[in-house]
């Protein structure tokens, strides 16, 4: 089995109105059930607001982000798979739900970071 982050970008999510939002997010749980009762899905989630703060090597925290960027995380999925043309499966549904286009990594196999 395989892990993916399937992510969007802060502002990809298209919406109208407070309606539209709440359709947007009984789509998106709807799908989020579907991979849990799949068994496939491991954690995911959005941001509130685009304030990062960086933390240093040495204790510092100064405000971020790391680097300056128009391009911010705004929320993710984190799916364990058979492939991944799986996790391409997976993406399509959370972009059809969140009507944005996800973009779809494999995690670096490290048995330390696994429960």
């Amino acid at each position: 089995m395989a892990r993916f982050i399937i992510s969007f970008n802060d502002g990809d999510m298209p919406f109208a109105s407070e309606a539209e939002l709440a359709e947007i997010g009984a789509e998106s749980h709807a799908v989020v059930r579907e991979a849990k009762a799949a068994g496939v899905w491991i954690f995911g989630g959005g941001f509130h607001e685009d304030r990062p703060v960086v933390v240093g090597a040495d204790g510092k925290i100064t405000p971020g982000p790391l680097k300056a960027s128009d391009v911010r995380l705004g929320g993710f999925s984190i799916l364990e798979v058979a492939d991944a043309e799986e996790a391409y499966a997976w993406a399509a549904k959370i972009a059809k739900s969140c009507r944005c286009d996800q973009e779809v990594r494999e995690l670096i196999d490290d048995p330390e970071s696994v429960n």
